[in-house]
């Protein structure tokens, strides 16, 4: 009904026919959408890149983190500073520093691609919330579980990989999930260094023609690609709630 409402306000607003000209136009949509879609699978790729490449690094970050004994204080100090610089860090921020600052140094074997700056600049910010996400999975694994692991001679190596990890991972995979969704929109800040995604590719036809219909075509292509991880996190979560509730561990 406020759809219906909204849609009915809009449409007999005095200012809506040029707004549909400026950003509804099918024509320019039409012309725009190829080199849109061109910039689009360099999003994609970036995202399948970096989507690994968070998880090991916040992974490895998380497993640092729940070290214990004074002996590792150092490597969890280090582990928490990253944590706290990053999420910290806008991500735009980050995007700057590592793609107009690293190749400004002139050190050799710095790469100057856009695309390799700016995914790793995704993965710097975006594995240190990975990081406290599989820390509270690996914090919820009772302890119970690694008091057996140890009664059965395992290595803490052992116990990570056979007992606790398993468990922590089946915990948050919807926090992972979330984070990956929100990982699909934010590949289109790569265009702030330069690189011709979608969202650049839209900026470049936006200057040629001062319409801004190509911006709404390159935003329903990044919802179109983000759907179907939402709906994967919605039965993910659904499924952990059942399995909570009937007291299941499978």
């Amino acid at each position: 009904m406020f759809a219906v409402v909204a849609y009915l306000v809009v449409t007999s607003s005095p200012g809506w026919p040029r707004v549909q000209t400026t950003f509804f136009s099918l024509e320019v949509a039409r012309d725009s959408f190829p080199s849109i879609l061109r910039g689009l699978w360099l999003n994609v790729q970036v995202l399948l890149i970096a989507a690994v490449c968070v998880v090991v690094l916040g992974l490895g970050i998380a497993a640092l983190r729940t070290l214990r004994g004074p002996a590792f204080a150092p490597l969890r100090f280090l582990a928490t500073a990253y944590v706290d610089l990053f999420r910290g860090m806008p991500l735009i921020i980050t995007l700057y520093l590592v793609g107009f600052g690293l190749p400004a140094l002139r050190l050799q074997g710095i790469p100057t691609s856009y695309f390799v700056l700016g995914t790793v600049a995704i993965v710097l910010t975006y594995s240190a919330y990975v990081a406290e996400v599989f820390r509270a999975g690996i914090e919820s694994v009772h302890p119970s579980q690694r008091a057996a692991a140890r009664s059965l001679g395992l290595t803490h190596r052992q116990m990570m990989r056979i007992v606790v990890l398993p468990q922590a991972v089946r915990n948050v995979t919807p926090a992972l999930l979330n984070d990956f969704v929100a990982l699909q929109k934010d590949v289109g800040l790569i265009s702030v260094l330069g690189a011709i995604d979608a969202v650049r590719a839209a900026q470049i036809y936006v200057g040629q023609t001062f319409n801004f219909t190509p911006y709404v075509v390159a935003g329903l292509l990044f919802v179109l690609l983000a759907v179907p991880t939402a709906r994967i996190a919605d039965a993910v979560s659904a499924r952990a709630r059942r399995r909570q509730q009937s007291g299941s561990t499978l």
